[in-house]
């Protein structure tokens, strides 16, 4: 049974028998653990936490909810990612983080809390992350690398089975790790766990589309990547420079499913409407279908919903509505226009989102066949949970 936390009475600020770290964070034991292991800066945890401003108001709390949640502790605050380190399983503790390991003062997300928070933690388990895959030894392209006419070298790690090969338009579900050339490690799906897949004319790698063409399923093959096939000399905001090194694992192709007929685009696609609803964030939305009950969901909640997509000339970019599947998905994972819309929703209702390309995928999107700037999405939300 859920039960909502009092506020603690040494909220404001940390007391004098708090231990305070380098970087500011204060915190402070309430109930002692068992055993001597801590988690790691990319370990998943399962916790119970309540959360208040510095003058006692209660902003977010899974304990009044009833529901432990579970991250890894490289995406969250930087106060949780430090202050969890600390921890053993069966302790709580308490928090005083301030605000530049928070949200800061004037927080860019939608929604968050801003200023000093304080946090009551309850750590329940603690899941190690994989093992990060080992630098490859040849930083460059040896002699017995194959290479193309593009300057794309490859070697083959492991061999596949059969001869099919994927197609310039097909969905890809692979595995892969990257590097600088520096041997720093850029991102890596078998570290998080969960397989990439994309459709290959939409990645903006050229290096990728070419060299994952060579490859059969099952086959494992390093990729050298001149920055040229690379994001190129002037990379978007973000993107590595220079030549990069992949080593992919081609688990699945299949040819991309004949698209969808576009829904019409909505008479106000251009602009929200004066009828509309504007947030401070500058998200405007407008009820098209009203839902049933009073439950809206939480910035950490699964949703199931249906959507279609335009930019503002009108061309529809995505819709689980076309495809007929609706999908299902953390609001913390998406946008930051979805993740505070959805939460104005409620079971059964349909609504109409302009969002601004800052709470979207920007103006200069680094993600490969993003949509550009300001987008409208209609929403239906179907459920809330799992």
């Amino acid at each position: 049974m859920s039960k909502t936390p009092k506020t603690p009475q040494d909220v404001a600020a940390a007391p004098a028998d708090a231990e305070i770290t380098d970087s500011g964070l204060a915190s402070k034991v309430l109930q002692a653990g068992s055993g001597t292991v801590k988690p790691g800066p990319r370990d998943s945890v399962e916790v119970h936490y309540s959360g208040w401003t510095s003058d006692g108001k209660m902003f977010d709390s899974s304990e009044a909810r009833g529901e432990k949640i579970s991250f890894p502790l490289n995406g969250v605050i930087p106060g949780w990612t430090e202050g969890l380190q600390h921890m053993v399983v069966g302790e709580k503790r308490r928090f005083w983080i301030p605000a530049e390991l928070a949200y800061g003062e004037t927080p860019s997300r939608p929604g968050a809390p801003s200023g000093n928070l304080t946090f009551d933690v309850e750590l329940f388990s603690i899941e190690a992350a994989p093992e990060a895959p080992a630098l490859p030894e040849e930083l460059t392209a040896p002699d017995s690398a194959e290479r193309s006419e593009s300057g794309l070298a490859t070697q083959i790690l492991q061999k596949g089975g059969g001869g099919e090969k994927p197609g310039p338009a097909d969905i890809i579900t692979a595995h892969f790790t990257g590097w600088l050339e520096d041997g720093t490690l850029l991102e890596s799906t078998v570290m998080n766990g969960k397989p990439a897949q994309f459709k290959l004319n939409q990645v903006s790698i050229k290096g990728w589309v070419e060299g994952l063409q060579l490859m059969t399923k099952g086959e494992k093959r390093r990729f050298w990547i001149p920055a040229a096939l690379g994001f190129g000399e002037n990379p978007p905001p973000g993107a590595p420079t220079g030549n990069l090194i992949f080593d992919f694992e081609l688990l699945e192709f299949q040819a991309a499913p004949k698209a969808a007929e576009p829904i019409p685009a909505p008479d106000d696609v251009a602009s929200a409407p004066s009828d509309s609803e504007t947030s401070k964030s500058g998200l405007s939305s407008k009820l098209l279908t009203p839902g049933s009950g009073s439950k809206h969901p939480a910035e950490t909640d699964e949703v199931l919903v249906h959507y279609t997509g335009w930019t503002t000339d009108g061309k529809m970019f995505d819709s689980s509505v076309a495809r007929g599947e609706p999908i299902s998905f953390p609001l913390n994972g998406v946008i930051a226009g979805w993740t505070e819309g959805v939460q104005l929703m409620v079971e059964g209702e349909k609504r109409r989102f302009w969002i601004p390309g800052k709470l979207a995928y920007g103006d200069t999107p680094s993600r490969p066949g993003a949509p550009v700037g300001t987008l409208v999405f209609d929403v239906e939300l179907i459920k809330i949970g799992n």
